[in-house]
């Protein structure tokens, strides 16, 4: 849904925006058309259903994490960028964030994501044979801290200090990890 027309695009914000203010339960294509001024039905020639209208929220907000996380400097650095742009990402729409975690990933944009991180693990030397696995597992920790960072499943925070410190603690392992599987691949 990145090819969006103009009153698509106003319908998916305003869904956002009911979702960051109230939860992903209080979105509706009522609830959009009564923010909008208009009738539930007059939204569905633009989104034809209310999947429709979260995977174009899904699309929105991973186009919004994409532009974020620039594709510069060593593959670290790239992995670094993407892991703050979810977290800012999560930060700025804690309220819709959490459908990024329940849609299942078929949309344009989820794919994009897939595709940078496999291709930031490409660059950092991960086997073939491994970049999906791996992909999967950075995808799962990455989105999974900062929806749990952001719905207080963490609760108010580490006893031994912030959450940045231990977000960053947690990239430098994942980080090892990946050049771990690089070095034994090597070896063999």
């Amino acid at each position: 849904m990145s090819d969006m027309d103009e009153k698509q695009r106003r319908i998916v914000d305003e869904a956002i925006a009911i979702a960051d203010a109230r939860g992903i339960d209080a979105v509706s294509m009522r609830a959009v058309g009564q923010r909008l001024g208009l009738s539930p039905m007059a939204l569905y020639p633009y989104l034809r259903s209310k999947d429709a209208l979260l995977d174009g929220m899904v699309e929105r907000l991973l186009g919004e994490l994409l532009a974020m996380a620039p594709a510069t400097g060593g593959w670290q650095e790239q992995l670094r960028a993407v892991a703050r742009a979810v977290r800012a990402l999560a930060r700025r729409h804690p309220g819709a964030y959490p459908l990024i975690m329940s849609r299942p990933g078929e949309t344009a944009e989820t794919r994009r994501l897939d595709d940078l991180i496999s291709e930031i693990l490409r660059a950092a030397g991960v086997p073939a044979a491994d970049v999906a696995r791996l992909e999967r597992l950075l995808s799962t920790i990455l989105l999974g801290f900062a929806n749990s960072e952001v719905n207080g499943r963490f609760g108010a925070g580490p006893a031994t200090g912030d959450w940045d410190t231990e977000f960053d603690r947690d990239l430098d392992d994942e980080i090892r990890l990946i050049e771990g599987i690089i070095t034994r691949s090597s070896a063999t």
